[in-house]
């Protein structure tokens, strides 16, 4: 981190992160903990938690675990409880968990096609909507909700995912206007073939990264850490006047 830059803004803010155990949310949860921030995360692998815990064991506020199924939204809310209860009113929230498995039009149920929804979608209304009291009451805050560009460049194996991941930005839209006048702003993060474990050990091929790097820009490989270091920006109040907005991290691909 002693390259990037250090937010002042964000020290002593309390941030709820869901999906940090894994991929690009681990790189959430150790980025604002470093910046001072009290983290609040929130997914199912408690070994995995403990890992990110460990890994930024010498930050000032030990980043709170609270074992939690997105899908369930009560359960959600209950958590968004616990770590306002913890660390105070929540006024930067990290909208991330989601699951691109692959599947095929033809052979989805409409069951399957459900808990995607609440898998990718769903619950970034409900967590948005369990914090604009405390963002309201703080004078402002911060609402980023993870996209992908999986939508942008036609990828056929996941539409209930696309689906998903296009809408984000019709709630980002939406939420921004009917929230900004209390100060709280809301932006798509929008990543593109981020190269997280479970990419790599599941879909990256030779020829994967030979299409990758005919279409991005930008040469080498995108990482957990770029995404992290633009939603440090959307959290602080460096981009006080950014809202409504996608921001597109992917190397100039799309």
């Amino acid at each position: 981190m002693t390259n990037f830059a250090r937010y002042p803004s964000l020290d002593g803010k309390s941030v709820f992160v869901s999906g940090g155990t894994t991929g690009i949310g681990v790189y959430f949860v150790t980025a604002f903990a470093r910046q001072g921030a009290k983290v609040t995360f929130i997914g199912r692998n408690r070994e995995a938690a403990a890992e990110v815990i460990a890994e930024v064991s010498d930050v000032a506020h030990r980043p709170l675990f609270i074992e939690c199924d997105i899908t369930d939204v009560a359960a959600l809310q209950g958590a968004i409880a616990q770590g306002r209860a913890a660390h105070g009113p929540i006024t930067v929230l990290v909208n991330n968990a989601a699951n691109d498995k692959r599947h095929t039009t033809q052979g989805m149920t409409v069951a399957e096609w459900d808990a995607a929804i609440a898998v990718n979608l769903r619950h970034q209304f409900f967590a948005a909507q369990a914090v604009i009291e405390d963002m309201k009451s703080a004078g402002g805050g911060s609402i980023i909700n993870l996209s992908s560009t999986s939508w942008k460049i036609k990828s056929p194996e996941y539409p209930a995912y696309a689906t998903c991941k296009a809408a984000i930005n019709g709630l980002t839209r939406s939420l921004a206007r009917e929230f900004g006048m209390h100060r709280i702003r809301v932006n798509t993060l929008t990543p593109g073939w981020v190269m997280t474990d479970k990419q790599l050990r599941m879909w990256v091929d030779a020829a994967g990264l030979a299409e990758r790097d005919h279409n991005q820009c930008l040469p080498g490989d995108l990482t957990s850490m770029d995404c992290a270091n633009l939603a440090l920006f959307l959290a602080a109040d460096d981009s006080r006047m950014c809202t409504a907005q996608e921001f597109v991290v992917d190397g100039g691909w799309t």
